[in-house]
């Protein structure tokens, strides 16, 4: 596909480079006339989080990650960051517009004193209530005052950004994409179910996903709307999830990690996807196969992509909120399917990988 340019060569800093943001950083290098530098490090062990380093078009550097403290006082420190700088000198640069990362100030204020343009890239700034609660946003804001723009996922993220006092035309809307448009066409689902409802979850099998309440979720409908789940994925929680099952919804089934045409073949015989946790790559996958999505909802990321129209997203932790959703939607089939169809048309038009290169150069030109 073709994209508008930027004309100037590109650096991207991330904490780590996930194996998910691997084919967006290679779109985005496409549109850079001078190339994409994208540097990265290490997560700690205990994170589970799936990184590469295979990106084939962006050039990648590995730089040290300190990980100091934990939870709500974690901090990082990129060991090696100035050195990158230095060695590719980027036009623009693109950071994560996250203050606990201690190593970009000093990547800011190298472009700064070159004259060249900064943009942050972040979730938002959620504005929090008490004691210190004033000094939190100065904080926030005094961090963020430098960039030249900044990128966000979402709608809320904007308008997170936004309340916290940075200026609203220097804030660009990229929903999170992890796959490009759709290349097959809309899927045809019958209207009435080949018997029993089909719903399927694709996922790492981690607590944080709450499979657990999806088995407790399908184990509560009445028996006429009692789904086939099927379960596709792997992790730590594998034994006990299908121990689970075996006491409670036995006709669950777990059929492992799959990849490419496996998967694939799973999506199309789907009625809906759920994902009763956070997080979740797959989503837009399965919208491309015209399916609803029944989703926990999280930090925003989401918002733009699971709307009314083509899904559910429910609280996250909730049994009576997920067992009411199954139930809405295997009792209106034409409705399903008219949310599947939506899927297909957001991501087919609103939200895919080409759509978000596209806002980062419009971004970026805007500040050139």
């Amino acid at each position: 596909m073709e994209y508008a340019r930027f004309p100037g060569k590109l650096a991207l800093q991330q904490r780590v480079l996930t194996a998910y943001r691997a084919p967006f950083f290679d779109a985005l290098a496409q549109a850079c006339e001078g190339g994409l530098s994208v540097c990265a490090g290490l997560p700690r062990p205990e994170e589970s989080i799936t990184v590469t380093d295979q990106i084939h078009i962006a050039n990648y550097t590995s730089v040290d990650n300190i990980h100091l403290l934990k939870g709500a006082f974690y901090l990082c420190y990129q060991r090696g960051l100035p050195a990158w700088l230095e060695a590719c000198s980027p036009d623009a640069l693109i950071v994560e517009a996250n203050p606990r990362y201690l190593a970009t100030p000093a990547a800011v204020r190298w472009m700064k004193d070159r004259g060249r343009p900064v943009l942050g890239w972040g979730l938002g700034a959620l504005l929090h209530s008490g004691s210190f609660s004033g000094l939190r946003k100065s904080w926030r804001l005094a961090f963020l005052r430098p960039f030249d723009a900044l990128l966000t996922y979402s709608r809320r993220g904007a308008d997170e950004y936004a309340a916290l006092g940075f200026p609203v035309d220097r804030i660009f809307v990229a929903p999170n994409a992890a796959a490009p448009h759709p290349s097959q066409p809309m899927p045809v689902h019958p209207v009435v179910f080949g018997g029993k409802p089909n719903v399927l979850f694709v996922g790492r099998l981690q607590t944080r996903k709450r499979v657990d309440l999806l088995l407790q979720a399908c184990a509560s409908l009445p028996a006429p709307l009692q789904p086939r789940l099927v379960i596709i994925g792997d992790g730590p929680e594998r034994n006990a999830l299908e121990m689970l099952a075996k006491t409670i919804y036995p006709s669950a089934e777990f059929h492992g990690a799959k990849l490419g045409t496996e998967l694939a073949a799973y999506f199309s015989a789907a009625d809906l996807f759920v994902l009763p946790g956070t997080g979740g790559l797959a989503v837009q996958e399965a919208m491309s196969h015209g399916l609803p999505v029944v989703m926990g909802k999280g930090d925003g990321t989401n918002d733009d992509l699971i709307r009314p129209e083509n899904g559910w997203q429910i609280p996250p932790d909730n049994l009576s909120a997920l067992t009411e959703t199954l139930r809405e939607a295997f009792t209106d089939t034409v409705r399903l399917r008219n949310m599947g169809a939506e899927s297909y048309r957001i991501v087919a038009e609103e939200v895919n990988l080409e759509k978000m290169v596209g806002v980062f150069v419009e971004a970026l030109n805007s500040v050139k």
